[in-house]
């Protein structure tokens, strides 16, 4: 009878654990080390558009849910998403896988809010390869001193992390920092090309592409580094 017992108790035992296990895992919300609580949301949800809607430009390619991807068909011009939920504006960190299938162009124009105004991270424009901000000042990421030169292989996934707080833009390309730029009293704007893109949207530039993981983290520590648990 006692060792009946203490299986039931074992048994019950192991079950409260992994419950407790399963709702720490899907929990949407942390806490910063300022005792600020910290929500993770996902995006994507690798079946469906649910919460995004086509940027409907007239001269867009598909736009389809495949095997826990967003593909971006290739177009004649812009052809993307937009987001249509609540989106922060500022201290906040979106992250996401992006390929570029085929093409030559930017597969992942990421349109995002800073404050009150909107700015493009550009990844593989002009002819494959220009990464930066559009625009700064009214200069694009050809223009201005956010642009950098980096080569993308078609078929190769690449972990994208943006941050945006009230004081700098930053971004990573996997383990590379190729954005860090201060905001200070830089006037922010769109290339009419990717107006419907607002407030948040993703999209590619006659370039076939496929989005992943798309996550937004808020809110982030002002100053970079600042550590959460």
């Amino acid at each position: 009878m006692r060792k009946e017992l203490n299986l039931v108790r074992f048994f019950c035992g192991m079950f409260v654990t992994a419950c407790l296990l399963s709702s720490c895992h899907s929990m949407p919300s942390l806490q910063s080390s300022g005792g600020e609580q910290v929500t993770i949301r996902e995006l994507f949800d690798g079946e469906s558009l649910d919460g995004w809607e086509i940027t409907p430009w007239t001269y867009r390619g598909p736009v389809e849910v495949r095997d826990g991807s967003l593909l971006l068909g290739r177009g004649h011009e812009c052809t993307g998403v937009t987001w249509q939920k609540e989106f922060p504006t500022s201290n906040y960190e979106v992250t996401l896988d992006a390929m570029r299938v085929e093409g030559s162009d930017f597969f992942c124009g990421m349109t995002f809010p800073v404050g009150e105004e909107f700015c493009t991270l550009i990844l593989g424009g002009w002819g494959g390869s220009l990464v930066g901000l559009s625009s700064i000042d009214g200069l694009d990421a050809s223009e201005n001193v956010t642009n950098s030169i980096r080569r993308f292989r078609n078929n190769q996934w690449y972990h994208i992390r943006l941050q945006v707080t009230d004081q700098a833009i930053r971004a990573w390309i996997d383990e590379d920092q190729v954005v860090d730029f201060a905001i200070e009293d830089h006037h922010l704007s769109l290339r009419m090309e990717v107006i419907w893109s607002k407030p948040f949207g993703i999209c590619s530039w006659r370039t076939r592409a496929a989005l992943r993981n798309i996550k937004v983290r808020h809110p982030i520590a002002a100053e970079e580094g600042q550590s959460y648990r």
